[in-house]
Formats: C-alpha cells, sequence, structure tokens
C-alpha cells in the first residue's frame, strides 16, 4: 500500500459541518472525488488534490525553508476518532489558507532542492525512500506546482482546507 496526500478545498459552512459531523465530511470527500474523477480538473479548479507519495519528500523540503504553515499534514485536528486512511484528518482555517499560498508563491522548487543531497532524504528516511537516482529531486515539481496552484485557488475563494494521508 501506499500512503498518498490528500486535500479537499471547503468553504467556511462545509469546514464548520466537517467538524460537526465527520462522516459526512468523509462522504464528502468520496461524493467530490468521485465528481473530479469524471471530470479531471486541473489544480487550479479541482475541489480535490493529491500531492501522490511526495507528501513526505515536500514535508521535508518545505521544513528546511522555516515554512509557516503545516501544508502537509494540517495544523487543527478534527475526528480524532476517525482513521481516514493513516490517522485522522486535519485542516487549515482560510486564514492560513491564504497565508499558506502566499508563502508557497515565494518559495520556489528550485529553492526547495538547493543544497539538497539525495543522502540527506535517505538518511531521513523520507517516504517512499529510493533517493539514489539521478532524478530524484526532480520527482517533486511536478506535484509542488499542483499544489502551488490548489493553493492560490483556494485562498482566492476564501476556502478552507482539509488534509489527510490516505
Amino acid at each position: 500500500m501506499s500512503m498518498i496526500g490528500e486535500y479537499l478545498r471547503v468553504t467556511a459552512v462545509e469546514l464548520d459541518r466537517a467538524i460537526q459531523n465527520p462522516v459526512w465530511a468523509l462522504d464528502f470527500v468520496e461524493e467530490v472525488e468521485d465528481r473530479e474523477e469524471e471530470s479531471t480538473p486541473t489544480p487550479a479548479e479541482a475541489r480535490r488534490f493529491s500531492t501522490y507519495k511526495t507528501w513526505d519528500m515536500l514535508r521535508f523540503l518545505l521544513a528546511r525553508t522555516g515554512f509557516p504553515v503545516n501544508v502537509i499534514h494540517g495544523e487543527e485536528p478534527f475526528a480524532e476518532d476517525e482513521d481516514w486512511g493513516y490517522g485522522p484528518p486535519r485542516y487549515l482555517r482560510p486564514e492560513r489558507v491564504r497565508l499558506a499560498a502566499q508563502s508557497l508563491l515565494t518559495v520556489t522548487y528550485d529553492r526547495l532542492i538547493d543544497d539538497v543531497d539525495r543522502a540527506d532524504l535517505t538518511k531521513a528516511a523520507v517516504y517512499p525512500q529510493g533517493w539514489d537516482g539521478p532524478g530524484a529531486l526532480e520527482w517533486g515539481r511536478h506535484w509542488y506546482g499542483g499544489l502551488t496552484q490548489f493553493f492560490e485557488a483556494a485562498a482566492a475563494a476564501d476556502d478552507a482546507m482539509l488534509i489527510w494521508l490516505d
């Protein structure tokens, strides 16, 4: 099995409902997933996004920059008795999504990987392992670009974000 970083943009009303009713939230995630599977929107158009298996690589790289928002795991817990794959989900409020979007725009992928040695990822046991290949650091570029676009669109809409590992 793989561990996949997952995101869902939600309105403030939907966030409140998700916090009060985590079962509804998971059903809503599945509903959006089904809908978007058919239409395959761009990250800027999507309500649901995945960083695939790059989530831990991106966590490692962002942590090196002192990134101000935990965009990989979320910051506030909810549904703590629920398991959405690999533990309970967390969320970011709209003001944290805005800060994350602004920060993602200022931290380019080139800056993220500047002075990173692939051995650093191996030594830190960054999931999913296998960092010895010459293009290993480039693997996350596409996913980071999509994450940036996704957060930009969420911030523009004043959305919150549900975040979990599946």
